[in-house]
């Protein structure tokens, strides 16, 4: 495997970090001393860095105002967001800026994608249907009618909706077909309800009753969701990434300077063999996720199996990896990892919000099997 990254890719990761270079982790109140969200909205003024920086436009084509990069180039961003705790909806209006570029119709490309690329318009997208269990398609309804669609159902633990300008969700039609729906958050027949996330973030609880949407601002191409549903698991398995460097260079820096019994508890074998595990986690995670996110661009590519397979092993290895990672940081870190006036434990409340995202483990070598059954690899 050649992970080797392109110029381009390599000039998006400088810039990426010169923007987070001045974020700070611990910007909002903490959410373990919190009882609600520890904000309102996302942060505002790193957003609009992020569109001076063009990083808001990678994904998009240079007629829409973009670079034209692909999936790899996102992730390689997002790895550096997660790193500070950037508290902005980079992965969700990145992911379905792509979706309407690459599935939607030509009205909504030319009216929306370069004022995402400005900065302009925030595109959330809901993917944990009703119970986070179930195919989220399944939990709103759709059907024509005229020429519109009316869509019922619900949707929870909806990232960002409250400051979004729309909500790009899925549903399913009668015949059983999953097609996707941008709708205006300030939609008259759109409810939201305050939801919390494990991290603190602001999340939502979205009700549709009979919402109409014109038929220009549905996509129904066949395996748009399902493509969605990938790129935005391969950026949640880049944020684990990410997370889990930084939380392991904070355990080596820590463990490089507390004494005990008159050395570093770093030339400790416990606390060595502890840390290398966990380097070799990240490792593998790493591998997986470009290989992931490399297939995504390149479906035809990797075999008989399909890119869900790449996808599966990425989340796999990212749902356990970055818990242990975590949890070997707070015990290599003693009561100091507890700490509220230190950022370890909000880097453990993330962790733990990526870690549901993806879902069990479990299940994704479950998903896995199934696929490698239904696609010999002989």
């Amino acid at each position: 495997m050649d992970f080797t990254f392109t110029e381009e890719q390599q000039a998006a990761v400088e810039a990426a970090k010169a923007v987070f270079s001045g974020v700070a982790p611990d910007s909002v109140p903490s959410p373990a001393l919190t009882a609600g969200a520890v904000a309102d909205d996302f942060d505002r003024t790193l957003w609009r860095r992020l569109a001076g920086a063009d990083l808001l436009s990678l994904l998009l084509a240079p007629e829409h105002g973009g670079a034209g990069l692909d999936a790899i180039a996102l992730c390689l961003v997002l790895r550096e967001s997660a790193k500070v705790l950037a508290r902005v909806p980079l992965l969700e209006t990145s992911a379905a800026a792509l979706a309407l570029e690459t599935y939607g119709g030509d009205a909504a490309r030319s009216e929306l994608l370069p004022r995402v690329g400005r900065g302009e318009v925030v595109i959330t997208v809901a993917s944990n249907g009703r119970t986070g269990h179930d195919p989220a398609e399944l939990s709103v309804a759709a059907r024509q009618d005229g020429d519109a669609w009316v869509l019922d159902g619900v949707h929870t633990a909806v990232p960002w909706a409250q400051a979004a300008d729309f909500v790009l969700l899925p549903a399913h039609t009668g015949e059983g077909r999953a097609v996707l729906a941008l709708v205006p958050r300030a939609h008259e027949r759109l409810t939201l309800a305050d939801q919390v996330s494990t991290s603190g973030e602001r999340y939502a609880r979205l009700h549709l009753d009979a919402v109409r949407v014109p038929a220009r601002d549905m996509i129904t191409a066949d395996g748009c969701w399902e493509w969605l549903r990938c790129l935005l698991a391969a950026g949640t398995c880049a944020l684990a990434l990410g997370l889990g460097e930084a939380v392991l260079s904070m355990t080596s820096d820590y463990a490089g300077k507390r004494e005990q019994f008159g050395f570093p508890i770093a030339t400790f074998q416990a606390v060595a063999v502890q840390t290398a595990d966990r380097y070799i986690d990240l490792r593998a995670m790493e591998a997986t996720l470009w290989q992931a996110a490399w297939r995504l661009g390149n479906p035809s590519a990797g075999g008989p199996l399909p890119v869900a397979a790449d996808i599966a092993v990425a989340k796999i290895w990212a749902a356990d990896g970055v818990r242990r990672v975590v949890q070997s940081a707070q015990h290599l870190h003693g009561g100091f990892g507890a700490d509220t006036d230190y950022a370890l434990h909000r880097y453990h409340a993330w962790a733990k919000q990526l870690e549901l995202s993806l879902g069990p483990a479990a299940a994704h070598e479950e998903a896995l099997g199934d696929l490698i059954a239904a696609h010999p690899l002989g």
